[in-house]
């Protein structure tokens, strides 16, 4: 994961060489210590603005600020996230890797990463650190929405913390992924060595990485041991 920087609303319109964007007020907020938030202007390239995106200008706001990372909760709030260092980036891809590797071999469904996102039921826009999908339900899926935020709920989805402070609001991120239909999901913790495994109607389970994780019913015969991949 990476840290958020919360997009305010309020915005100025500013012309420059004839080009047309916005300049927001930005708060830079991973775990709402008022003490430590400061605001930064940042130039953001903006389509037409009447109030909340619809799903079409959201994903048209991406792609014309393809250098950011973008998502978006359910009360139609933007965060931007920060990108991570190159050493939780590797880490990153050492699991993708063992996920694609595992839906290879059994042809199960597919793999995204932080790049692509999710419109889930209740509007929010999310793009999990990695992400799998049957294929049953991903080929349900009309091929133009494919193209775009896909209307669709990951089954199994992995957040990889790359700051501490990231442990006061992933937790209520991994529920709301629930909330929305995910079957399986882990919030993966390298500074405490220990993965929270989350699943619909139980409570959270900690694993450390000394014990191996399993994809359960949802993605049968994926094994990661965390304790050789982190």
């Amino acid at each position: 994961m990476r840290k958020q920087f919360i997009v305010h609303h309020s915005a100025s319109a500013v012309s420059e060489t004839g080009s047309r964007f916005f300049v927001f007020f930005v708060t830079f907020n991973p775990v709402e210590r008022l003490s430590e938030k400061r605001l930064m202007r940042l130039p953001i390239n903006f389509p037409t603005y009447r109030g909340r995106f619809t799903d079409d200008e959201f994903f048209e706001f991406c792609y014309q600020n393809q250098v950011l990372r973008l998502e978006r909760d359910e009360d139609g709030q933007i965060y931007l996230r920060a990108p991570v260092g190159t050493k939780n980036n590797i880490k990153t891809v050492e699991i993708i890797t063992e996920v694609a590797l595992w839906n290879r071999q059994y042809n199960a469904g597919v793999v995204t990463e932080s790049n692509g996102g999710f419109t889930l039921p209740d509007t929010s826009v999310r793009a999990p650190d990695v992400a799998w999908i049957s294929n049953e339900r991903w080929n349900s899926v009309p091929e133009d929405d494919k193209n775009k935020c896909a209307r669709i709920s990951p089954d199994f989805v992995i957040e990889l913390m790359s700051d501490r402070d990231e442990r006061y609001w992933l937790p209520a991120k991994m529920e709301k992924y629930l909330q929305n239909g995910v079957r399986l999901a882990w919030l993966i913790d390298p500074f405490q060595q220990q993965t929270t495994i989350y699943r619909p109607d139980v409570e959270p389970e900690i694993k450390t990485f000394a014990e191996a994780l399993t994809g359960d019913a949802v993605l049968p015969g994926l094994e990661l041991n965390l304790s050789l991949l982190l």
